[in-house]
């Protein structure tokens, strides 16, 4: 039988933890088939971003149509988007495609590197989170969007209600990056599901969010509700980030293949 389709519209990673490479492993772990529309190619390794180059909006047009309109798709995730021009066209395209959309608005990498023009962020509030199924913002990226600050958990749902304005039915806010336990806040605006993991002393992280956002695809692609798709995918990081892995002489990714078993 035909694994679940999945495509993923990000930027290419080169030292594999992250973006596009990150997405796919996600994709082949969760027993989905994944595809992917190249937005970006970086110069990126585990100490940082050195350098990264945006793709023609045709490129990234033609991309979306070859895969779309012949092989079809059952969810679709956007990560690295990085000019207001991108995000448009993106927002168009998955607005027009009836499948769910998972909206990762990746604004800075693991080690602080900018990713998207300031230029692009009323695109993003305006055109992309309204075409989202689900977006999955991390506190930096609330802060950047909305102007909320989440300094502790009482934070999230003002986090979540001010992201919710713009337009996705289902907004995920990750607090990470609070102290203690790893909580998420998953909301509709009624409905609110808090998801929490342990804290895991591991500072090999990177692709973390770019991961997260896949699983979530994966999980609707199979057509699970949003938040069953949104637990399946929090337990599968926690466990790819307590499997974490040095990488070079700074942050290593996350292991995409933590749950499939290792040969000698």
């Amino acid at each position: 039988m035909r694994p679940p389709l999945v495509l993923t519209v990000a930027g290419s990673d080169s030292g594999g933890g992250a973006g596009i490479q990150a997405d796919l492993k996600t994709m082949l772990a969760l027993g989905t088939h994944g595809m992917s529309v190249l937005t970006a190619v970086t110069a990126q390794n585990s100490l940082g971003v050195q350098g990264a180059w945006e793709l023609p909006v045709a490129a990234v047009r033609a991309q979306y149509r070859s895969v779309v309109d012949d092989i079809g798709v059952q969810a679709v995730k956007t990560g690295m988007l990085s000019s207001a021009e991108l995000v448009e066209t993106v927002a168009e395209l998955i607005g027009g495609t009836d499948a769910p959309a998972v909206v990762d608005p990746v604004g800075v990498s693991k080690h602080g590197d900018a990713l998207l023009a300031a230029s692009a962020l009323d695109a993003v509030r305006t055109r992309l989170l309204p075409a989202a199924t689900v977006a999955t913002p991390n506190l930096d990226e609330v802060a950047q969007l909305t102007g909320v600050r989440v300094d502790a958990e009482a934070d999230l749902r003002r986090a979540a209600a001010a992201v919710l304005e713009y337009g996705p039915r289902w907004v995920l806010v990750k607090g990470g990056h609070l102290p203690g336990d790893a909580v998420d806040l998953l909301t509709d605006g009624s409905a609110e599901h808090w998801l929490r993991g342990p804290r895991l002393d591991n500072r090999h992280t990177h692709g973390t969010g770019c991961t997260l956002a896949s699983a979530v695809a994966c999980g609707l692609a199979k057509g699970q509700s949003v938040p069953d798709a949104v637990r399946a995918a929090k337990e599968y990081v926690t466990g790819a980030v307590e499997a974490g892995f040095a990488l070079g002489a700074g942050i290593g990714p996350v292991d995409h293949g933590w749950a499939l078993g290792r040969t000698p």
